[in-house]
Order: structure tokens, then sequence, then C-alpha cells
């Protein structure tokens, strides 16, 4: 089971962020097609790995599993709910800037 190394997760937020600056302002109104769409996705599918693995060892766990702890669970599932809640947030801001842009008067 991998941890979660924050320094990367770090990184990997700058990178995006970095990208969406140059993206921004290099932009005609336009962003490349399916490129917001292929990184939510991605965002969407980790998330749900997370809670598919937090899941699959809460069961191991409640049928005696000796292979797997008390302490893997509780980092499995607190993975989950981490990344759960960041993709939550991701989406109540989306959500936030869409009604902005229609409210906009042109």
């Amino acid at each position: 089971m991998e941890s979660i190394n924050s320094t990367q997760l770090l990184e990997q937020m700058r990178a995006a962020t970095a990208l969406a600056k140059d993206d921004l302002a290099s932009a005609t109104g336009e962003l490349p097609e399916g490129e917001f769409a292929a990184l939510f996705r991605q965002a969407i599918d980790t998330v749900n790995q997370f809670q598919q693995q937090s899941s699959g060892l809460q069961t191991a766990f409640v049928r005696g599993d000796s292979n797997v702890d008390l302490a893997e669970v509780m980092i499995a599932s607190q993975k989950s709910t981490v990344s759960f809640q960041a993709a939550l947030q991701v989406r109540n801001r989306l959500v936030s800037a869409y009604q902005e842009i229609m409210n906009m008067q042109i």
C-alpha cells in the first residue's frame, strides 16, 4: 500500500496551477478539446480507486484476514475521505464559477 506523499501532491498541484495559468494567458476563449474533461475524469477515477481500496480493506478486516491490520484500514479510510472531500470542494468551486459566469451581463 502506498502512502500519501504530501510533497509530491503539492508539486502536482503547483504544476496544474501553472499549466492552468499558462493556458488562460494564451487562450482565445476556449480550452483545447477534452483536456479539462480528461483531467477531471482522472481525478474522479482516483477518488473512486481510493474508495474501492478502502472498502476492500474494511471488508477484509471485518472477515478476520490476518494480512490486514487496523492501522492499514484506518489509513485507507482517511485517504478515501480526504480525496473525496477535495473532489467535493473542486466541484463546489466549479459550480460557483459556472453560476457567476451565467449571472454576468453581456
